[in-house]
């Protein structure tokens, strides 16, 4: 292995001295503009980089943020969503030439241990924090640790834990204590209470977000538009902000339009192909089915066609169905699918760049991301038959 350049060759081929090479490297004064520049061409030419663990200890940044996923790693490779965000978030670290440190972990607890470690080796100067949750340990232990961070995602009021329910009133937490009283194995909720705890920004930490709720609500008016009374929504992980939103707006907007508690519920997953199917299956088998489906990605939509098609029902005009994330796959699959656009990559720089201000000093804040808008395709149509 060749060795790593150091400042000392640095030195012997510029001709100067080692403390000269460091004020160059570093912005400091004590050495003249063209023995400046003379330096810095030759640390090029040797292909020198700044030792990032030794920078942490002696103070200075380490030139990397961090990124922790605490999801099924066998749910990751399947969801566009997440390269799609990553993807906006590196094109804004790469432009100031910082490094993105990203881990899977199983669980929470994992996740916050990751990020105990990171503060005290001094690997990142900040975070971005994904999915946050009902109740949500993260944004508490960062501001103890004073790691800077940017939770996205989150409801976008500071210190609010309320899922706020779109256009018209709210949800209430279920009796097992999921939200919108899931059984967390597939069990379903139908409309009415108050809200759920879901994902609130802290004041010390900046959030990124998005109006899950009115996303849901533009969801339902569209399928109520078209005469469907009986709507199941194929919901992610019970546990996340962004789910608790979701199915609040759906309730809260089913009673707002006046249909009852058994024509519109939700049915959690672990956001999968797998599981989408196997919900899908099962509401499909009941004796009065939804006549349509709304699901919380694609894949887990693409999945529900094949399943429809499977059972023999026509989509659209016995099932009618709706994917909650754009993509390719929801552009080619035949019917093409009905969905909520957004830009995902956007979302993601917004992240960065709110991050790299708060790492230039200045205070945290709240912003919203583009409001998704729904795409009417082939997917969704009045049901013409019952079944």
């Amino acid at each position: 292995m060749a060795r790593r350049p150091t400042i000392k060759d640095i030195a012997r081929r510029a001709g100067v001295s080692e403390s000269a090479v460091s004020f160059a490297l570093n912005d400091r004064p004590g050495v003249s503009q063209d023995t400046r520049a003379r330096i810095r061409r030759v640390a090029e030419e040797l292909g020198w980089q700044p030792n990032s663990a030794a920078r942490a200890l002696s103070g200075e940044r380490s030139g990397a943020v961090g990124l922790v996923l605490a999801r099924p790693a066998h749910t990751l490779g399947v969801e566009s969503f997440f390269l799609q965000l990553v993807s906006g978030i590196q094109e804004v670290l790469s432009a100031g030439r910082i490094a993105l440190l990203f881990q899977v972990v199983e669980d929470l607890e994992a996740e916050c241990a990751v990020y105990r470690r990171w503060w005290a080796e001094r690997r990142v100067d900040g975070v971005l924090v994904v999915d946050p949750r009902t109740q949500d340990p993260r944004p508490a232990l960062l501001e103890q640790l004073a790691l800077p961070a940017v939770l996205i995602g989150g409801t976008g009021v500071p210190g609010v834990t309320g899922a706020t329910g779109g256009t018209g009133g709210t949800a209430a937490t279920g009796e097992t204590g999921l939200p919108g009283g899931t059984d967390g194995a597939g069990g379903v909720a139908g409309p009415g209470g108050a809200a759920a705890p879901g994902g609130a920004a802290s004041p010390g930490i900046s959030a990124v977000w998005a109006d899950d709720a009115l996303a849901m609500a533009q969801v339902l008016a569209h399928l109520h538009s078209l005469g469907h009374r009986r709507i199941t929504h194929i919901a992610g992980l019970p546990g996340l902000a962004h789910t608790a939103r979701r199915m609040a707006s759906l309730r809260s907007e089913a009673a707002r339009l006046g249909l009852g508690p058994g024509q519109v519920r939700s049915v959690v997953t672990d956001y999968s192909d797998a599981e989408g199917a196997a919900a899908t299956r099962r509401v499909l088998a009941e004796a009065e089915p939804p006549t349509a489906l709304v699901y919380d990605n694609d894949v887990m939509a693409v999945a529900g066609i094949a399943v429809a098609t499977e059972l023999a029902i026509p989509v659209p005009d016995r099932l009618s169905i709706v994917a909650w994330d754009d993509s390719a796959l929801c552009r080619v699959t035949h019917p093409r699918l009905t969905a909520l656009v957004r830009d995902t990559a956007g979302f993601g720089r917004l992240a960065a760049e709110e991050l790299l201000a708060v790492l230039a000093g200045g205070p945290p804040q709240v912003r919203k991301g583009e409001q998704p808008r729904l795409e009417p395709r082939e997917s969704t149509a009045p049901p013409t038959a019952a079944y």
